[in-house]
């Protein structure tokens, strides 16, 4: 069985009015107590999976689940245990499914002679939820109110989440609702389900590890619309997992990083990718500023840490003076309530809604919209565009330097998102003599940023003079190594779409 479950975090504040609200229709209200169960060195959890014993009202199930193909999505087969004392878990329970074969597959990887290896008990939940079922755009979804806590040894943590689950129809509808109770309650969504909850609080961890953009996979006889839609899957998956932690109060610069490339990526699937997709529809325009109002917030975050975590020390180093920061520089928007801004999360509920439409669902692309014949033009034209103002790099004023550094990006993603449809060995040798020239205008591009920050400083404060200076004079160094890097580049790449 797959599973499709969208789980909404709850702010404090708003638990009563989500209750309330959740009242409003015939409930039922059921005590659920788990335990959760891996191998010693933590087999399953190390491929996303779980596997759990659940007294549900009087009588236990066992499950298993295994990630999906798709975002928030979710392979689960349960086994009903009947009334009894707590059941011990038993693997072979869900022998002969799909959850079955890829727990045989974790165990392989990590204990390959070890055909029923001991399972130990990691943590616990303790939960009161609270279920209502209604109908939405044609889909029945069950909505379920968690109040409750996980124990792992003497550590606890409370639980407050809504959990709309899929029960019959489309997934748009599920989506569509979901959109709703977070306008409505200020909800956000997350992909940080209990399990992983309770694995880090085993670990005495806060917040997961940063998540990177993954290989993308699809047939190579794929529609436009499988194309897009697979694209953009890959992009929310890698923008859901940082996105959650971040809006869960995570501050860490790589986990800010990452999200920012995730949104970079999907910013240019929704750009390059339109015309396959068949459109976004009437709310691509909103989605598109959305993700730009968020991604802006957050270099806001990257150029700071840049600033003071590497710049000037490098400038302390050559012998200038500390400044004082803090006194100068204005306060930054909170990143987690940028990323719970209602704007944001029905973007990302929009394109969650996209990825899983059935076929015929929405629009679709010309039927003579051949994926590799679109791709064949796009990416061509943005090589020539890149080749033609690198060329020139050194004459060209500093505005459209930086656009030839945004568009050079744009050309790099596309390349990775077209890769499937091509000899993946030539698309790689393309994309690895891009890097150098994408590394050097990255550098050039902050120090030019840098410079205005100091010479807007040194009018406040003199010892800022001589960062202004020592920046003012590293910058035509620069210019000449992406001039260089401009004609490796030419030399180098050669167009695996040819």
């Amino acid at each position: 069985m797959t599973e499709f479950e969208l789980k909404l975090e709850i702010p404090p504040a708003r638990l009563a009015s989500v209750e309330a609200a959740l009242r409003r229709g015939m409930t039922r209200t059921q005590r659920l107590r788990a335990r959760y169960f891996d191998t010693a060195d933590g087999a399953l959890a190390a491929q996303g999976m779980v596997l759990r014993l659940r007294k549900e009202g009087r009588h236990w199930v066992q499950t298993a689940k295994a990630p999906g193909s798709r975002p928030l999505e979710r392979l689960e087969h349960n086994v009903a245990l009947g009334a009894r004392t707590a059941p011990l878990p038993e693997l072979s329970r869900h022998d002969g499914t799909p959850v079955g074969e890829c727990i045989r597959q974790a165990l392989n990887k990590h204990q390959p002679d070890a055909a029923s290896p001991d399972l130990t008990l990691v943590y616990q939940t303790d939960m009161v939820r609270l279920t209502r079922t209604v109908r939405a755009r044609g889909a029945l979804v069950e909505l379920a109110l968690d109040q409750g806590h996980i124990a792992a040894g003497n550590r606890t943590l409370p639980v407050r989440e809504l959990e709309l689950e899929l029960k019959k129809g489309p997934a748009t509808g599920a989506v569509a609702l979901a959109t709703t109770w977070c306008l409505r309650h200020g909800l956000w969504l997350s992909s940080v389900s209990k399990s992983q909850k309770g694995q880090r609080l085993a670990l005495g961890q806060d917040f997961g590890a940063a998540v990177n953009a993954q290989a993308l996979r699809f047939s190579r006889h794929a529609s436009g619309r499988e194309m897009a839609a697979a694209v953009v899957a890959a992009c929310l998956n890698q923008v859901l997992a940082n996105a959650s932690e971040v809006a869960g109060g995570c501050s860490a610069e790589e986990h800010i990083h990452q999200l920012r490339v995730g949104l970079r990526r999907l910013r240019t699937a929704l750009q390059e990718l339109e015309a396959l997709a068949g459109g976004w529809g009437d709310q691509g325009d909103a989605w598109k500023a959305s993700l730009a109002r968020v991604f802006r917030a957050l270099g806001q975050h990257r150029d700071r840490d840049y600033l003071l975590g590497k710049l000037q020390g490098q400038i302390e180093a050559a012998g200038g003076p500390p400044l004082n920061w803090q006194e100068t520089l204005g306060a930054l928007p909170s990143t987690a309530e940028s990323v719970r801004a209602p704007a944001f999360q029905q973007a990302l509920l929009g394109l969650i809604g996209f990825v899983h439409a059935a076929p015929g669902e929405g629009a679709s692309a010309p039927d003579d919209t051949s994926p590799k014949k679109f791709l064949r033009k796009r990416l061509a034209r943005l090589h020539k565009q890149v080749l033609a103002r690198g060329r020139q790099f050194t004459a060209l004023p500093e505005a459209e330097q930086h656009a030839l550094r945004k568009r050079l990006k744009r050309l790099r993603y596309l390349a990775e998102f077209a890769q499937p449809l091509f000899a993946r060995r030539k698309a790689a040798a393309y994309l690895a003599a891009l890097k150098p020239l994408q590394d050097a205008l990255g550098i050039y591009h902050d120090e030019v940023a840098a410079l205005l920050v100091w010479q807007g400083l040194s009018g406040h404060d003199p010892r800022a003079l001589f960062g202004a200076g020592w920046l003012s004079a590293r910058r035509e160094v620069h210019v000449q190594a992406c001039q260089q890097a401009c004609n490796g580049f030419a030399v180098q790449a050669r167009p695996f779409w040819d």
